[in-house]
C-alpha cells in the first residue's frame, strides 16, 4: 500500500505543481526535480495496484541487463518484451549500452565480491553512465546509477534515475531495482533492505494526464502489497530463471494504456 501511496503523492504534484516543459520529443512534458520513494523491502514488495503492471516483462528486462548483460534485443523479442523495440538499431541491438556497459566493466562480479567479502566498503557502485560509450547508443540510460550498503545483515539500495516517466518507466522501474535487490540479498547471504528510488527528473507527457488523472481516482481503493517468492535453492545470481522469481497475491486495478514518446 505504501508504494501506491508515495507514487500518486508524487504524480498528483506534478499534475498539480509541475512546470511545463519542452524535452528531446515531440511531446511536452509537465515535470518536477528531485522526487524520491523509499520502500522496506522486508516490510513490502513495492508494486503498484492502482493500475496492473506487467511484472514478468519487467523481471525479464532486469535479468537481461544485469545477468544476460546483453544489448541484443532478440533475447527480449524471444520473451515476448517489446520494451526496446523502438530503439532497435540496424545491427539489432541498443547499442554500447546497459547490459553492455554492466559486462564490458564486470559489474556486477565486482559487486557480489565486495558485499560477500568487504561488506562495509563505500565503493559498492554499479555505473552504467560511462562518457565513452554514451554516443554509441539510440538512448542514455535512465536508470544509471545503483549504491550498495550493508546494515547488520540487511542490503540496502539506492537508485539514482536521471529521467522518469512517471506513467510508463517509473512503474517498471520500481518493480525491477527491487527485484535485483532481493536476488543480489539472496546470493551474499543477506537480507533484503531499503530501496530508495532518486529521480531527478520526474515527468508526465502531455498525452498521458487523462491516464494518469484515472489512476488518481483510485487513491482510496488501494490493494494491499503481494508477496515476492524466490526459489531459495539458487545461491549463484546467473541461476536465476524467470520461474524462480514469483509474485503472489497480486490484486491490482485495470491496466491504463499510456502512450510512449520516442
Amino acid at each position: 500500500m505504501n508504494a501506491d501511496k508515495q507514487y500518486l503523492d508524487i504524480v498528483k504534484d506534478i499534475v498539480d505543481n509541475g512546470f511545463y516543459s519542452e524535452n528531446r520529443t515531440v511531446n511536452k512534458t509537465y515535470k518536477l526535480p528531485h522526487k524520491i520513494m523509499t520502500f522496506d523491502l522486508s516490510e513490502e514488495f513495492p508494486i503498484l495496484t492502482t493500475k496492473k503492471v506487467a511484472f514478468k516483462s519487467a523481471v525479464l528486462e532486469i535479468l537481461w541487463i544485469f545477468q544476460k548483460q546483453s544489448n541484443d534485443v532478440s533475447w527480449l523479442k524471444k520473451n515476448k518484451v517489446h520494451i526496446w523495440d523502438d530503439w532497435e538499431m540496424e545491427d539489432g541491438t541498443i547499442g554500447e549500452s546497459y547490459g553492455y556497459v554492466v559486462r564490458k566493466y564486470n559489474q556486477i562480479d565486482d559487486l557480489i565480491e565486495m558485499l560477500k567479502n568487504n561488506s562495509q566498503s563505500r565503493r559498492m557502485l554499479v555505473n552504467i553512465w560511462q562518457i565513452p560509450h554514451l554516443k554509441k547508443a539510440p538512448l542514455y540510460p535512465c536508470c544509471f546509477l545503483t549504491m550498495w550498503d550493508v546494515l547488520d545483515d540487511k542490503l540496502n539500495c539506492m537508485l539514482v534515475q536521471r529521467s522518469g516517466d512517471m506513467p510508463l518507466g517509473v512503474p517498471f522501474n520500481m518493480i525491477q531495482y527491487s527485484v535485483l535487490v532481493h536476488l543480489i540479498a539472496q546470493v551474499t547471504n543477506l537480507k533484503p533492505g531499503i530501496f530508495t528510488h532518486v529521480i531527478n527528473n520526474a515527468h508526465i507527457y502531455e498525452n498521458q494526464l487523462t491516464g494518469i488523472r484515472e489512476q488518481l481516482k483510485r487513491k482510496n481503493d488501494i490493494y494491499p502489497s503481494p508477496i515476492l517468492e524466490l526459489n531459495k535453492d539458487i545461491k549463484d545470481f546467473y541461476d536465476f530463471s524467470i520461474e524462480d522469481i514469483k509474485l503472489k497475491d497480486y490484486k491490482y486495478h485495470p491496466k491504463i494504456d499510456f502512450p510512449i514518446s520516442v
